[in-house]
């Protein structure tokens, strides 16, 4: 039996980092979701879902890409911020990052990543992992010299940050797994591939 074709439907390049180092191959696809039309569709309510906002928009990546592909395995995955019952949002130049920055200093902050796999028009497979952050006080001198360093890279982060880089300075507690924090729960995610044959057991 041939290995099954495998795309990750992601634009991040932390998560394609992650995989490849982990000696997975595959190849990766542009999904189109709207993520605001989803966020807003599970903002009614009084405490904002995070695991299920993340779970729903890695289905509909992994969807969006399935269908056109529906012999291959798809990678959707998707991260959500949650601080004090705010959503955060990925900032789209430095004066967003550092209004977000300024926000999550000092506080204790969700961060949930989830990943699902499907074939053909459905998920065959998920999983979600939540991270929990706490973002020292830091003064405005150090946020001025992180963001003139890190600015545009983290834009592409709903944190502003890359935990594994210098982003590590931002915090001063950090509970969870490190690969959730960069945007994939890894360890789940291989041992879901091992059980569909692209990976050796």
């Amino acid at each position: 039996m041939s290995t099954p074709a495998l795309i990750l439907a992601s634009s991040s390049s932390s998560r394609r980092t992650m995989l490849a180092a982990a000696g997975v191959e595959f190849t990766t696809a542009m999904p189109n979701v709207d993520e605001d039309a989803v966020k807003a569709a599970y903002s009614l309510g009084s405490a904002f879902p995070g695991e299920a906002v993340a779970v729903a928009l890695s289905e509909r990546k992994a969807l969006a890409i399935s269908e056109r592909h529906p012999d291959a395995l798809v990678i959707g995955a998707d991260q959500v911020l949650v601080c004090e019952g705010r959503v955060f949002n990925k900032a789209v130049d430095a004066t967003d990052a550092r209004a977000a920055l300024m926000a999550l200093r000092g506080r204790e902050h969700e961060l949930i990543a989830a990943a699902v796999i499907a074939k053909g028009d459905a998920i065959i497979w998920s999983s979600a992992d939540t991270a929990y952050l706490t973002m020292r006080d830091f003064s405005a001198e150090f946020l001025d010299e992180y963001l003139s360093r890190e600015i545009p890279d983290v834009l592409g982060s709903v944190g502003c940050y890359r935990i594994e880089g210098r982003g590590a300075q931002l915090f001063s507690r950090v509970r969870g797994d490190q690969f959730s924090i960069r945007g994939l729960p890894l360890v789940a995610l291989l041992e879901a591939l091992r059980q569909y044959g692209v990976l050796r057991r």
